[in-house]
């Protein structure tokens, strides 16, 4: 019993920790669209750099904030039925989901990712616009690495529906921590 949940807060900790470069990541994304806007209207200045740095902050942002939802139970699903069933039969349609539908998908993506990252550090793959970023393998790798951290946060889920399914009282307690 008490295993499942350490293991569960292990996960927890994960997830925790990708919400939270999530949200530094946000507000970095928010000063660079403040000194991009700045210095595009104020000083009539435009830094091809600092606009794809917005798409890649935003990227990173939305990727690495997936695995903290699902984490967090912020994911996708038909909430207006899922909540009005039990808690054993919430447990039983995570583990389902997670096992046949983002396990598979998410373990796909990242298998496929992997290459499609590496071809672009081998081609040394740059932006298309002068004056713009270098290095856009970075921003491709992050495909992988984030799909993969979906698998870890979606081991968490299935542990933590299966916490609630074998030890309800401990899960719920957990939850408050």
């Amino acid at each position: 019993m008490k295993h499942l949940i350490m293991i569960e807060r292990g996960f927890n900790r994960v997830g925790d920790t990708l919400g939270a470069l999530a949200s530094l990541l946000f507000l970095l994304l928010l000063l660079n669209v403040v000194y991009d806007v700045v210095m595009r209207y104020v000083f009539n200045d435009v830094s091809i750099a600092f606009q794809e740095m917005e798409w890649h902050l935003f990227s990173a942002v939305f990727l690495l904030g997936v695995p903290y939802a699902i984490k967090a139970g912020g994911h996708v699903r038909v909430d207006v039925f899922f909540e009005r069933l039990s808690h054993r039969h919430q447990a039983i349609i995570d583990i389902l989901g997670a096992v046949f539908f983002l396990l598979p998908f998410c373990s796909l993506v990242t298998w496929y990712g992997i290459d499609f990252a590496k071809e672009s550090y081998a081609l040394g793959e740059t932006s298309g616009d002068p004056g713009g970023l270098v290095y856009r393998w970075i921003i491709k790798a992050m495909i992988p690495v984030s799909f993969g951290l979906m698998v870890v946060s979606g081991l968490g889920l299935i542990i933590h529906a299966l916490n609630t399914l074998f030890h309800p009282q401990a899960s719920s307690l957990d939850q408050d921590l």
